[in-house]
């Protein structure tokens, strides 16, 4: 079983974090795969399929994900139930530090055959998984801290209360 985790410091509430972390258009923007059954646009929630296709290491890829825990604003989870992998399980935590968001992503994931899938897993695809996981969260970062997530998440704002901030409100009574 190898393990891979990163970490981002982002300056911006916790709750757009957290959207834009479950956001597929967003995802896609990184995975070098699309999402062609399931659920293949908006924003995740518990028990969600996603498909995922597309071409990694000159291989054509099928990833099935399903979002196995789901604890708004604080913790999703996918875990891949069809795929290349013979595990792969993504955690996804978020921690509000005075009013900004510490995401902290940890992926589990093992490969079939063995001994050349433990060598393929530590020579080629480890360091793809911390490249790809790093390049995520640098553009969720990004997008989070300036005025782009609300190209992803103006839908949501609306009918989730968040306001210009990004934080979620309270309906007025």
């Amino acid at each position: 079983m190898f393990t891979v985790s990163d970490s981002v410091h982002i300056r911006a509430p916790i709750d757009r974090c957290f959207l834009l972390a479950t956001d597929l258009g967003l995802v896609q923007r990184t995975l070098e795969m699309r999402p062609v059954a399931g659920k293949t646009a908006g924003q995740v929630v518990g028990g969600d399929r996603i498909v995922w296709r597309g071409w990694i290491f000159g291989l054509p890829q099928l990833h099935e994900s399903l979002i196995t825990k789901y604890e708004r604003p604080e913790f999703f989870q996918d875990t891949m139930v069809r795929g290349r992998f013979k595990r792969f399980q993504h955690d996804h935590q978020f921690l509000e530090i005075d009013g900004q968001t510490l995401l902290i992503d940890r992926l589990r994931f093992s490969l079939p055959l063995g001994v050349v899938g433990r060598m393929v897993g530590r020579h080629l695809v480890v360091p793809y998984v911390v490249k790809l996981l790093r390049l995520r969260l640098t553009v969720l970062k990004h997008v989070a801290e300036g005025e782009q997530w609300r190209d992803y998440l103006t839908e949501t704002a609306e009918t989730e209360g968040i306001g210009p901030s990004g934080i979620l409100q309270s309906p007025v009574e």
